[in-house]
């Protein structure tokens, strides 16, 4: 599962899911080939043969692109939608995805972030990171990001929030929580018009609130971890992207924890963002197709 950043011109990738039937990928290649499009990859998968659920992830290579996108969506229309009544997405591969980034004062998800897309190991831009506290600002304008400071309390949420969503309504295709600690409120999941992807330690539901690391230590956790997922306004209950554990022992401090703990953020929190910014995520209820 490898990732570009580089640009793609005249690439495209086709997402397609739905009812699983005879003929979807005949249907899918028919119509790229007589577009005179080359079909560079391919991936699929059924959750049952017998009336299952389809999902598809095909990436082309068509001359002029960027002209054909609506006749191209017209006959997707067309052929998927109406014919097999499928639910279909249509992406230029050289255009990267705009990513908001929310953060509190931890920095070693945002910072690793920041440096690879830097590096050009992530197909995205940052338009801006919006913190509710300012220790972080240095950090982030030494990438020449804007950073925004907006503090919260629970009197002020309600107003935050509509600033913060001022900010980001169509700036934005993803935004991340680089372990931002807000709730998010409904109303603002509903408003933001963009999938909102969260980072936390795998302690969870078992070591609540402060202190997870320590309360981990002195119940002889022997596997750190961490999560990805899409938030939704069930709390830290939506579509799961990615997960990935280390090893602890029972020689393993508090802090040693806590440090194996921020890495594994790091790796699991930059792999999700790199799959959602190539288009690799199918969501399917609340759970998720990654190929």
């Amino acid at each position: 599962m490898t990732t570009s950043a580089a640009p793609l011109a005249d690439v495209g990738r086709l997402i397609v899911q739905g009812a699983d039937q005879p003929g979807i990928v005949s249907a899918v290649s028919t119509l790229l080939s007589r577009a005179g499009a080359n079909v560079v990859s391919l991936d699929q998968y059924s959750s049952d043969p017998r009336g299952g659920r389809f999902f598809q992830r095909t990436v082309f290579h068509l001359p002029d692109l960027p002209n054909r996108m609506e006749a191209l969506g017209q006959e997707l229309d067309e052929q998927l939608g109406e014919a097999f009544g499928l639910t279909w997405r249509l992406v230029e591969a050289r255009k990267p995805k705009r990513v908001g980034i929310f953060v509190s004062r931890a920095d070693h998800c945002l910072l690793d972030l920041l440096w690879r897309q830097r590096r050009g190991e992530l197909a995205m831009t940052v338009p801006m990171v919006i913190s509710n506290h300012p220790d972080l600002g240095e950090d982030v304008r030494q990438f020449g990001i804007p950073f925004i400071h907006l503090p919260v309390t629970r009197d002020t949420k309600p107003e935050v929030e509509k600033e913060q969503l001022n900010l980001l309504k169509g700036n934005i295709d993803v935004l991340v929580l680089a372990r931002y600690m807000q709730i998010l409120s409904g109303d603002f999941l509903e408003d933001v018009g963009a999938p909102v992807i969260n980072i936390h330690h795998s302690f969870l539901p078992a070591f609540m609130g402060a202190g997870p690391y320590l309360k981990a230590k002195e119940r002889g956790v022997k596997l750190i971890g961490a999560t990805a997922h899409y938030v939704t306004e069930d709390l830290d209950e939506g579509p799961i992207i990615e997960q990935d554990v280390v090893r602890a022992t029972h020689e393993d401090t508090a802090a040693d924890l806590q440090r194996r703990g921020a890495d594994i953020e790091r790796l699991v929190l930059s792999r999700a963002v790199a799959w959602h910014c190539d288009d690799r995520i199918i969501r399917d209820g609340n759970s998720t197709v990654v190929f």
